[in-house]
């Protein structure tokens, strides 16, 4: 079985001085591939996951990204930064950005901004779109709808809606990705979407260190966890968990265009 972790946060503090670990542990699951989300940190850092990347081609893609937490501190030479690293052929899409409503850490009207920014660097350079929603579907939707979902797609990453969301997003065009919730008891509505979203439109995602599924929760999360994802959707699908893995593997290899 080969599987491709669509989201992981391997540049976080908490994989320091385990990277070669965590790459060890998923490939001995099948994991081979990680797309690792490099955010803005501070004035002048997006952390390393460029530098991942181009270590390793082969195991690592990168994104880059403005989050909606963090983007009412951005100055505005990051933001010519973001566009700058967007551009980088080691930069496979362009976020996660988007908008959270649950914990308001910036302004709504700030995140809109910056959501909206975002999908225009995506646009100029003709990269996919990593998109964080929580609690905002109508705002994301209506946003991306008068942006305009770039040429190359997107992707609704660490979906938490119900089936009229993600109807929605498919409608747009965007892939959706889910992650460890789905395995949680209280993830119902998740499961009925997973259910009926389209086999073509699905990738599966460990958004490490965070959500790590069933029997890991409350620990940190890592890429070689993305099996029980799989194995989740594989019930909810009636098929194998290598069907899901080819699948989706085949889903993020074309979003992203990894080789």
């Amino acid at each position: 079985m080969s599987l491709v972790d669509s989201h992981a946060h391997l540049d976080f503090e908490d994989f320091q001085g385990d990277v070669e670990g965590v790459v060890s542990r998923a490939a001995a699951v099948g994991v081979d591939r990680i797309v690792v989300v490099g955010l803005w940190r501070s004035p002048g850092s997006f952390g390393n996951a460029l530098e991942l990347a181009r270590s390793r081609p082969g195991v690592f893609a990168a994104t880059v990204g403005i989050h909606p937490h963090e983007c009412a501190q951005v100055p505005e030479a990051d933001w010519d930064e973001s566009a700058r690293l967007a551009a980088d052929p080691s930069v496979v899409g362009v976020g996660e950005t988007g908008l959270d409503y649950h914990y308001d850490l910036s302004p709504r009207e700030v995140q809109q901004q910056s959501f909206r920014r975002s999908i225009r660097i995506a646009h100029g350079v003709g990269k996919p779109v990593v998109v964080h929603v929580r609690e905002a579907d109508t705002d994301c939707t209506a946003i991306l709808r008068e942006e305009g979902l770039p040429s190359a797609g997107g992707v609704i990453h660490c979906f938490t809606g119900d089936w009229p969301a993600a109807r929605a997003y498919l409608d747009l065009g965007l892939h959706i990705s889910v992650a460890g919730i789905v395995t949680f008891k209280t993830a119902d509505a998740i499961r009925d979407a997973v259910r009926r979203i389209p086999r073509d439109r699905l990738l599966v995602e460990t958004d490490s260190p965070f959500l790590a599924p069933v029997p890991f929760r409350g620990r940190r999360n890592e890429p070689a966890h993305v099996v029980h994802v799989a194995s989740k959707v594989a019930e909810l699908w009636g098929v194998t968990a290598g069907e899901v893995a080819e699948i989706t593997t085949g889903n993020v290899k074309r979003l992203f265009r990894l080789a």
